[in-house]
């Protein structure tokens, strides 16, 4: 029954919600006044409409009180709510179980934190010191119950998954079927060891092929793997034993009390103890851009979030896989790999080869077989079977097998893997990190890249690009316009600007190993304090020549900052900077070209804003300096919200990369769009985009929500169109990646750092992910690394892309004259002849060892800047051109007609006679080939200049 009950009221005897309480008191007040209404009842002797309603409440008040008596026990519960801890966790002398202390942090439960009694609780319980921190013998004692501050990652692969991994590649495995067939029929028809030569042979150009393949592959693993290790060498401070000390984020435990600054990484799950203007940028989690204010109304702290300004102190509470960042990880599926367009085509190519090899193997068995039988029947022999006849037939078999070698282009995987790590080695001096070889042919693809604006296009470090002072706007263009500032404006504007800005400033100055002068703060803070030293100030001796009294400070609400100052002759001025429109309302005067201070009427303010709205049509994020002088007598001083002075309007600006422009006509010479994908507002990012040269004639900018809205038939419509993308959210970055992929059937590559990018980056056929920037898990979903952040580097990925798929097509040329002249002279001769000139064996040695030369001199060529002047090559295109088919049908009748002569009129024209005088001739044939290659795989002969034309 009360199962039943706490079903209907739907009462959690752990956590009983207020509104199921607010049910169940409803309901013992119907009941109540159900019961009294039966008392009035019985009153009027009305016995009979008495007992029926009496019999209708019965069981309600009977329900009510098995209700009542629930309902107790679960406020109590409510009211003291008691996690219990493991044996195990019991026994080591701790009050709370890992997984219940990690998810109230997870879950943002501020009412179970609450009522457990807060944070000093939550340290009763982990036995630890707010003041004096952890001691440092519990260390390994909380590493067991609580664990280490260590992600699970996936294991290292070894060196024979590599190999396993190469033995994977069609080619190869027919190449295997083919060198075990051979040693069969080599050992049926020749005897041991003469008939394993064949055999034993192609198996060991496949280990070639394997260990070339494998060691490359393993080379580049490890590479990544000692970048990957060096990059998390991260440092926090923390107490323990009473004593502030550096420790690496690997070693913190639960109970660990950390000191966080601005530029710190969240080490842990944790929760706010202490602070000031603590500013969190949680973007790497939920991928907000607004930074969020760390407070004890808003305590969580989550590992692997970075403090954007401020200072504060946290209780680490969970670590490692159970934090957050953790669960992320651990729940972040691995996808599919999707075979690269080179790739697809090559494999096309083999198939297609493999095909043919395969026909004119089985049409040469049968033109033996049958001639063979005809001539036992023309003899009168066909009844009469022995086993040099069945030898004869084995014999043709092993002919049926080499030509099905011959057409095998056994060289291609070789060619195709030594070319792919060249490429990628010489992209690491470049700053691009390649983690998957394929990726370098897969950029020389694309015809599409979708970018970031910050810290791609832009240097990520804003500056103060303009500002307006006693009505002049001066372009800032370093110490010299400074200088020239101070000559313009007034000596006390000068000194009412500088203490605006360091007062009113939650950045600092601090000296860095040099010596020099280095800000941490927000970018928007560091570019005006930078601005303010660039006039000679001493920040250290202004702050302390006056006391802060009181600081509101800026958050997305109010878009302001304010503070209030004590000067060193007693006054108290109020200091605001903030978002324009909004300072500028709350100013009533202005500071004149005369350095006076006058009213602000309201055509007087007008022309202030046209100045705004100038500085933000030039790209500039626009802000208002102001000052109030206030009264002492006036009673208790608190932060005015009106009546400021205006001082000044600043226009910060993110400068775009040096070479950007540049970068972004090669990438549309080259046929390559460029689509900016931001979360910035459309007038700034149309902005940028024009200067960066992307946003040209005919394009589109579209804002993210607009994009959402639009209907299918609208998106095949616009997106071809679109150059600009503004407000945009990761889904949307992901829609256009998929349509343009999907609908267009463009090869698009993806630039991101976030871990909001991963799935555009996932989704794209080549994902950059930017090294300085970027999350882990952009990283791991990414394809290659931009180390230094620069989208000219993202340049030099296409170039080297494109330097392969040529070298590869060159390879491809040559290899295919050498697979077709082979299979021609082969079948004929086996048809007309009987026997093959050219064997299996020396056939696939001339391939492997002529081929891994032709590979060193044709697929590792570097690129030229031509290579960017050519258009992408489509998805649809034929990888054989049609300049290719005409270059290699033309060596090959050039080839076939000189080894035929040889052949067939070989020992007429030469005069070879004797008994070996046909192991002489297909010795001279052999190397009249091989000659005939040599001179085809030249690379200074015109034929590729032919193809390319």
């Amino acid at each position: 029954m009360e199962k039943h009950l706490l079903k209907d009221f739907e009462l959690d005897p752990k956590n009983p919600s207020v509104e199921a309480l607010q049910r169940w008191r409803s309901a013992v007040t119907l009941v109540k006044n159900r019961r009294r209404r039966f008392r009035m009842v019985a009153d009027l002797d009305k016995r009979s409409q008495a007992e029926q309603i009496k019999q209708g409440i019965k069981e309600k008040i009977r329900i009510a009180l098995y209700v009542q008596k629930a309902a107790l026990q679960f406020i109590d519960a409510g009211n003291r709510v008691e996690y219990k801890p493991s044996e195990e966790a019991r026994e080591a002398g701790f009050g709370i179980h890992p997984d219940d202390i990690a998810s109230i942090v997870r879950s943002h439960d501020y009412k179970n934190l609450n009522n457990i009694g807060g944070v000093e609780a939550i340290a009763r319980k982990l036995t630890v010191s707010v003041d004096g921190g952890v001691s440092e013998e519990s260390i390994n004692r909380r590493q067991q119950i609580y664990g280490v501050n260590r992600y699970t990652e996936k294991p290292s692969r070894t060196f024979l998954m590599f190999v396993w991994d190469a033995m994977q590649d069609l080619t190869l495995i027919i190449l295997m079927v083919c060198a075990i067939v051979s040693i069969g029929v080599g050992i049926a028809t020749e005897g041991w060891p003469k008939g394993t030569y064949d055999g034993v042979g192609i198996i060991l150009s496949i280990f070639l092929v394997v260990i070339v393949t494998a060691v490359s592959d393993y080379k580049q693993s490890l590479q990544f793997r000692d970048l990957d290790k060096e990059k998390k060498k991260i440092f926090v401070q923390v107490i323990r034993d009473g004593k502030r000390q550096k420790i690496s984020i690997y070693d913190i435990v639960v109970g660990d009390i950390v000191h966080l600054s601005t530029g710190d990484q969240v080490p842990a799950d944790g929760i706010y103890i202490s602070g000031y203007f603590l500013l969190i940028d949680e973007s790497s989690l939920s991928g907000e851009s607004e930074p969020v204010n760390a407070n004890e109304e808003k305590p969580f702290l989550l590992s692997g979030t970075k403090v954007q300004d401020g200072q504060g102190v946290m209780l680490v509470t969970a670590v490692g896989m159970r934090t957050e960042w953790g669960k992320l990880m651990e729940t972040l599926n691995e996808g599919g790999d999707d075979e690269t367009p080179l790739q697809v085509k090559l494999n096309g190519v083999a198939t297609i080869i493999g095909k043919i090899g395969l026909a004119f193997a089985v049409l040469t068995f049968l033109v033996l077989t049958i001639r063979f039988m005809v001539e036992k029947a023309l003899n009168g022999e066909f009844g009469s079977w022995s086993s040099k006849d069945a030898m004869k037939l084995l014999d043709y078999f092993a002919i049926a097998v080499t030509i099905i070698v011959v057409a095998v282009p056994e060289g291609l995987p070789l060619a195709v893997t030594l070319s792919l790590a060249f490429a990628m080695k010489k992209l690491m001096n470049d700053r691009a990190l390649v983690r998957h070889l394929s990726a370098c042919e897969t950029m020389g693809s694309a015809s599409c890249i979708c970018t970031d604006k910050t810290g791609t296009l832009t240097t990520n470090r804003m500056v103060v690009n303009k500002i307006w002072i006693c009505d002049k706007a001066t372009q800032m263009k370093g110490n010299e316009t400074a200088d020239e500032l101070k000559t313009k404006i007034s000596e006390g504007v000068v000194s009412i600007l500088l203490q605006a800005i360091f007062q009113n400033t939650s950045a600092e100055v601090v000296k860095d190993k040099d010596g020099n002068n280095t800000t941490l703060g927000t970018p928007t803070e560091s570019a005006l304090l930078e601005f303010g030293l660039l006039f000679g100030a001493d920040f250290d001796a202004q702050r302390r020549a006056y006391k802060i009294l009181q600081v509101e400070p800026f958050n997305s609400v109010r878009k302001k900052m304010s503070v209030l100052v004590g000067l060193p002759d007693g006054g108290v001025q109020a200091f605001c900077k903030g978002a324009s429109e909004i300072v500028l309302k709350m100013c009533d005067k202005i500071i004149d070209c005369n350095g006076e201070v006058v009213d602000l009427p309201e055509d007087r303010a007008n022309n202030v804003s046209d100045v705004i709205n100038g500085f933000a049509s030039e790209a500039l994020r626009t802000l208002c300096l102001a000052v109030k002088y206030i009264d002492e007598t006036e009673g208790e001083i608190n932060i005015p919200d009106s009546g400021y002075t205006l001082i000044a309007i600043v226009g910060i600006k993110d400068p775009v990369r040096p070479g950007v422009k540049e970068a972004v006509q090669t990438c549309l010479a080259a046929g390559i769009t460029v689509r900016m994908v931001t979360g910035d507002n459309i007038h700034t990012a149309i902005a940028i985009a024009k200067e960066c040269g992307i946003l040209t004639e005919g394009g589109v900018a579209i804002e993210g929500p607009d994009f959402r809205d639009l209907s299918p038939e609208q998106m095949k419509d616009i997106i071809p169109r679109i150059q600009v993308m503004a407000r945009s959210l990761p889904l949307d970055k992901h829609k256009l990646v998929t349509n343009l992929r999907n609908m267009f059937g463009e090869v698009v590559a993806v630039t991101g750092d976030g871990t909001n990018d991963a799935p555009a980056l996932h989704e794209a056929d080549i994902g950059l992910a930017m090294g300085i920037a970027g999350t882990e898990v952009a990283k791991e979903k990414a394809d290659v690394v931009i180390m230094d952040d620069n989208f000219t580097t993202i340049i030099n990925v296409a170039k080297w892309g494109r330097a392969v798929y040529i070298n590869i097509q060159k390879f491809v040329q040559f290899q295919l004259t050498v697979n077709v002249v082979a299979l021609i002279i082969n079948f004929f001769s086996a048809c007309i002849t009987g026997s093959a000139p050219l064997t299996a064996v020396q056939l696939l040695w001339v391939n492997l060892i002529m081929d891994t030369l032709g590979a060193l001199a044709l697929a590792t060529e570097p690129p030229n800047d031509g290579l960017l002047q050519r258009p992408p090559v489509g998805r649809g295109t034929s990888f054989i051109t049609k300049p290719m088919w005409r270059n290699i049908i033309g060596q090959s009748i050039y080839q076939l007609i000189v080894l035929a002569i040889l052949n067939f009129d070989g020992k007429r024209l030469l005069r070879i006679s004797g008994s070996d005088a046909t192991e002489v001739l297909n010795t001279l044939i052999f190397n009249s080939f091989v000659f005939c290659q040599v001179m085809s795989s030249n690379p200074g002969n015109s034929l590729f200049a032919i193809m390319q034309g």
